[in-house]
């Protein structure tokens, strides 16, 4: 079973396009990261592959990720971004679809939108109608306040394969729970809808976060959505500026010990193998 990291980025870093990136508190990753740089950390934990995820919303950034994915046989799928609601998004994903394999799906910055129902407009749903004939799956970016639209979003289209980022980036640091807890498992109702692990480092103290900060909402995610609907991701290398690659996953790692040999493989592989269509 291949073991695949389901949540990377790659940039040449941009400090215009890449605003996001704060100067002070995010110093650490404002620079370049590149596949050369993660390789050495994948093969230290015994990651066969990775999916390379978006960071900005042009379609230039669906070529940069491309060529790093036809340079780079580990990243095994690309994750980019298209105008859902343009005119011709049947053209583009048409496009997409013939001519680049490595290019799985798509995502858009939902918790970036002033607008908290953005995914509900007629034109973003339009878009979204058409994935699924395509073959491409869709992955949802958002906070804890969009996760009880996300409910209505997957519910309008059960044949459309979804997946939410960052286990929707609870407020751990904070010890909140609710009400994210009772609207993901709303959400985890929907068959048709799987969550990354992943991201959740930086939702905590980066400084003093500690393993059992996690445990609520990691408990939550893999009761909600079981061990057949959950996968693994680093987010690298954003993970950086909360204790690293490594660290991430040993709270992962531990968390997992205690479920059966075949539950850990579909975690850290074989739910995205199926998912991603690796």
């Amino acid at each position: 079973m291949q073991r695949i990291d389901t949540h990377q980025h790659c940039w040449q870093f941009d400090p215009v396009r890449d605003s996001w990136i704060t100067e002070n508190e995010m110093s650490a990753i404002r620079r370049d990261f590149m596949p050369g740089d993660l390789k050495p950390i994948l093969d230290r934990n015994g990651l066969d592959g990775t999916i390379l995820v978006q960071t900005c919303q042009d379609e230039s950034d669906n070529a940069f990720m491309l060529k790093l994915a036809e340079e780079n046989s580990f990243i095994k799928g690309v994750v980019g971004w298209v105008d859902l609601r343009a005119d011709d998004i049947e053209e583009r994903l048409k496009y997409y679809r013939d001519n680049f394999p490595k290019l799985k799906g798509f995502r858009h910055v939902l918790q970036g939108e002033p607008d908290e129902q953005y995914m509900l407009r007629d034109d973003f749903r339009r878009g979204i109608s058409l994935l699924n004939r395509y073959g491409f799956t869709y992955d949802i970016l958002i906070y804890p306040i969009h996760v009880k639209y996300a409910s209505q979003l997957v519910a309008e289209f059960p044949d459309q394969k979804f997946v939410v980022d960052h286990l929707a980036k609870p407020y751990i640091k904070r010890g909140e729970i609710e009400p994210w807890k009772n609207d993901m498992e709303e959400l985890a109702q929907y068959q048709n809808v799987c969550c990354k692990v992943s991201g959740f480092l930086t939702e905590a103290d980066w400084y003093n976060w500690r393993t059992d900060d996690f445990t609520p909402y990691l408990d939550l995610v893999f009761n909600a959505f079981g061990t057949n609907r959950v996968m693994y991701g680093s987010d690298w290398p954003v993970c950086v500026l909360a204790g690293g690659y490594n660290r991430a996953i040993e709270v992962l790692q531990l968390y997992l010990s205690k479920f059966r040999p075949e539950e850990q493989e579909l975690f850290f592989g074989g739910n995205a193998v199926k998912f991603y269509g690796l």
